[in-house]
């Protein structure tokens, strides 16, 4: 339904196409859920992919969907509009971080890495804290969703998200994405590329933060620029996102029951 509406604005032989694609497309997603596509006793099923959403070249995969989903990157690093609506979305941050570098290393221009201050926090440093379990290279390596690596390495002209609230009154809220127009000693000059206030002139500066994340059972803080590379992004953190043009990269398997 969301489709339809999106093709009204087009002339009439490209939205009838379009609205038998969408159609077709839509029924067979409804017939995959509700199980009518090659349907067994086990309840588990071999689906073949619609071809029209396969990337064939798998010599380099990396490099066939960042071809597909960013054609000649390089030249529109100039073109805010260009980042709004493309992201390569893979499931794990290792994965994205893989992408991220790739791309962000074909780009010219010296990178500049900015490190993270990381300790644990006051409240956890109790009578019964022992601080060699927990060392300052172990914080550092510490890489989990909602949190900025370590060593963040940028160039101008990368496109990052937001990883906090900053001002949502400013249109800086998490997942805002932004293009780094200057890397400064003390902050980082941005231009928003989503929200209401696209093409606005932002300073990012470091901030605390403190990771929610309860697979970790201590607390701990990292003082460090609340941003990530996001030519690629993972699958959870584009929820919200609006993307017209989507690459997925999943060289595990990633879907489960529901």
């Amino acid at each position: 339904m969301r489709l339809s509406t999106a093709t009204s604005n087009t002339s009439n032989d490209e939205t009838h196409k379009r609205l038998e694609d969408i159609r077709n497309f839509a029924d067979w997603l409804l017939n995959i859920g509700d199980g009518n596509i090659n349907p067994t006793d086990d309840g588990i099923s071999d689906i073949q992919m619609l071809e029209d959403v396969l990337i064939n070249d798998v010599k380099d995969p990396i490099g066939s969907i960042i071809n597909c989903i960013y054609p000649d990157y390089l030249q529109n690093l100039g073109n805010p509009t260009y980042y709004q609506q493309r992201a390569i979305l893979a499931p794990t941050h290792e994965v994205v971080n893989i992408i991220n570098d790739r791309m962000m290393e074909s780009l010219e221009g010296e990178a500049r890495s900015y490190l993270s201050s990381d300790s644990i926090c006051q409240s956890d440093r109790d009578s019964d804290f022992n601080s060699e379990l927990y060392t300052t290279d172990y914080l550092n390596s510490i890489n989990i969703g909602g949190l900025p690596k370590h060593n963040l390495s940028l160039k101008v002209g990368v496109p990052v998200m937001l990883l906090r609230n900053i001002d949502q009154s400013g249109g800086l809220c998490n997942g805002t994405r932004l293009q780094v127009i200057e890397l400064c000693e003390k902050v980082i000059k941005a231009k928003v590329l989503t929200g209401t206030h696209v093409g606005k002139i932002t300073a990012i500066s470091r901030m605390l933060i403190v990771p929610s994340d309860k697979r970790i059972p201590f607390r701990f803080q990292r003082r460090h620029f609340p941003i990530a590379v996001c030519f690629a992004m993972t699958i959870n953190k584009s929820q919200g996102q609006s993307l017209a043009n989507v690459g997925l990269f999943l060289p595990k398997p990633v879907f489960s029951h529901g």
